[in-house]
């Protein structure tokens, strides 16, 4: 009884939406009036289409690119804060990293509007410098600044989860290694970075499906190039009013999402497995 409420609550704003929405996907329309017949065409156009194809590519591409650099400023972040400062400065420097998600996303994402524009900082900057004579517009409005701004927003989520696997790993198992005569770099592929693989793979996940389903900072910042499949759908479910293509695409996404969710839960099997021998 006491997870009918949750149960109750997945079923009427998961589950039921999720089945609503996969059998959307298979009508189609017609005169602007969606039919109710069945049929496989709406997938057939997402794979055949250059533009919903194409899109769904990039925003794949884009989405692991964003992952992997906050992974690679996540987790140098998270060593040092879990190794090498002082419990005082720790705590000063992990809410440092929380603030931004106090902050407005559209707050966060107009920043780098202001920073990448033509009269922005980064362009002031490299004026200064005399790197470029004139401002340059390719910061903004592009795949560029999309990954920039995702990256910085998703930071946070990444580095938590590996703080929290390097924070509660068991230090004896670092100090045996350094007496069994183990260098740093050995201590770490062999010890840490194994251990803290469960925090890693959450951080990655988090970030990797919030990428796929951002459309927010693609609109504000990314321009006609910078647009994702997120926007395509929102478009289809709008103003183009076409919602059994829209459906198959949110359906597309959802199974590139559960096969990822598949991945990882099987990477953390594994190396779960190996690290409690």
């Amino acid at each position: 009884m006491a997870l009918l409420p949750a149960a109750l609550w997945a079923l009427f704003f998961l589950f039921i939406p999720y089945i609503l929405i996969f059998i959307n996907s298979f009508w189609k329309l017609e005169n602007s009036q969606i039919a109710h017949v069945f049929n496989v065409m709406n997938y057939v156009t997402i794979f055949t289409n250059p533009l919903y194809f194409g899109t769904l590519l990039k925003t794949l591409g884009i989405a692991l690119l964003v992952t992997a650099l906050a992974l690679l400023i996540s987790y140098p972040l998270a060593y040092v804060l879990a190794f090498k400062v002082g419990q005082r400065w720790k705590m000063i420097l992990y809410v440092m990293v929380i603030i931004p998600l106090w902050t407005s996303y559209l707050v966060r994402a107009f920043a780098w509007k202001v920073i990448l524009g033509t009269d922005g900082i980064l362009n002031n900057f490299l004026l200064w410098l005399g790197v470029i004579d004139q401002p340059m517009t390719l910061f903004l409005y592009s795949p560029f600044a999309v990954i920039i701004t995702l990256t910085h927003i998703f930071v946070p989520f990444v580095l938590m989860p590996i703080y929290a696997s390097l924070e509660h790993m068991p230090k004896d198992l670092i100090e045996a290694s350094k007496d069994l005569g183990a260098n740093r770099f050995k201590t770490f592929f062999h010890i840490v970075f194994p251990l803290s693989l469960p925090g890693v793979l959450a951080g990655c996940t988090m970030a990797f499906v919030l990428s796929m389903g951002d459309f927010i900072a693609p609109v504000l910042i990314g321009g006609p190039d910078g647009i994702m499949i997120a926007n395509i759908v929102v478009s289809l479910f709008g103003a183009a009013y076409n919602w059994p293509l829209g459906s198959a695409i949110g359906i597309i996404i959802l199974l590139l999402v559960i096969g990822v969710l598949e991945v990882t839960e099987r990477m953390e099997k594994r190396y779960g497995s190996v690290t409690q021998r």
